[in-house]
């Protein structure tokens, strides 16, 4: 059995995780760490779990009886937890945050299955992609790795209200949330970073572009992403097109062909032919893309759950691999019929 450490397990990838790891055929789930409800059941804060788990909140974070550790912390907060804690070296983490996304002076894999599946399965510390980034990363990751994309990419995508985590503010109250739309940090959300990243890591270094005039100051030689977010009135989801012009005109057949091939072999990602809609991955580790081309234009459709393959999800996913076992372990969710 995989002994396995929650820490800041009150929040809501707190609960998912819990949910996901009690039903795991391979998992001991040894404490779960919140300093401000140590002592209380775990149903009392996440109450959906009543009659599920009798486990109790900790403030102890015994590392000598765990193999994994989970960080659910806000972002910022795992690295100055690393800095307070000493973590045995052979206590693996994974990292729910965006401290260690990008590359830099550290040494922890991005953990994207479908494109560092490799790397995961050896690596001891992992950060676990962003719930947008994930979503439209999967939406373009294909046609990067073509080498079809070039600096035209403009994202939409509207994410659910348990995207801004469990305390409430301003703009997720119901009252505020309910029958509302509302756009945000256009052009500058947090999970650009690692998006882009991942597509020019991905993309051919020889590919053409086909745009010959650019701002004064962008990068001619990397990919970048306008990309607008908005806050739906549904608790949980994210669904997003992606319009990108491809360097040459391509059939609807044979992009949808790359696609197919892609993600022949991913667990969870899938291709769809027709049109999906969102209620087709809510509460499940699922991610469905789908494409329509207007002749250089492409526009693509990708959709997951932003608490599971956005959050929670991936990262049971990546903890399998990461200890060689089926991927799919703990992850048979289903998707609701209505």
């Amino acid at each position: 059995m995989i002994k396995v450490g929650i820490l800041g397990a009150a929040g809501y990838t707190g609960g998912e995780l819990i949910r996901l790891l009690i039903n795991h055929p391979e998992v001991d789930i040894v404490f779960a760490n919140s300093e401000s409800n140590a002592g209380n059941k775990v149903y009392e804060v996440h109450e959906g779990l009543l009659g599920e788990t009798e486990m109790e909140f900790t403030s102890e974070m015994p590392w000598d009886k765990v193999d994994v550790v989970f960080f659910c912390f806000g972002h910022g907060k795992s690295e100055a937890f690393l800095k307070e804690h000493s973590i045995p070296e052979n206590v693996k983490i994974i990292d729910l945050a965006q401290d260690f996304r990008i590359k830099g002076d550290h040494d922890y894999v991005y953990g994207l299955p479908e494109v560092r599946r490799e790397e995961i399965a050896q690596c001891k510390h992992l950060a676990n992609p962003g719930c947008f980034a994930t979503c439209i990363q999967l939406g373009l990751l294909p046609l990067a790795k073509a080498g079809l994309l070039t600096h035209d990419i403009s994202v939409n995508a509207i994410t659910g209200s348990t995207g801004a985590g469990q305390k409430p503010g301003a703009t997720t109250h119901f009252s505020w949330r309910n029958n509302n739309f509302s756009v945000y940090k256009l052009f500058t959300h947090q999970h650009l970073h690692e998006i882009c990243q991942t597509l020019n890591e991905l993309r051919p270094a020889s590919t053409p572009q086909v745009i010959d005039t650019l701002d004064e100051g962008y990068d001619k030689d990397g990919i970048t992403v306008d990309f607008i977010p908005y806050r739906g009135d549904f608790a949980r989801g994210i669904f997003c097109t992606e319009v990108v012009t491809l360097n040459k005109a391509m059939t609807a057949a044979e992009i949808a062909n790359i696609y197919k091939e892609y993600y022949k072999d991913a667990a969870f990602t899938h291709y769809s032919d027709k049109a999906p809609d969102l209620k087709q991955v809510v509460n499940t580790n699922k991610a469905i893309v789908h494409t329509d081309v207007f002749g250089r234009k492409v526009v693509v459709t990708s959709m997951i759950d932003n608490l599971l393959k956005g959050a929670v999800g991936q990262a049971v996913q990546n903890m399998n691999i990461m200890f060689h076992i089926d991927e799919k372990a703990g992850l048979n969710l289903k998707a609701s019929a209505f």
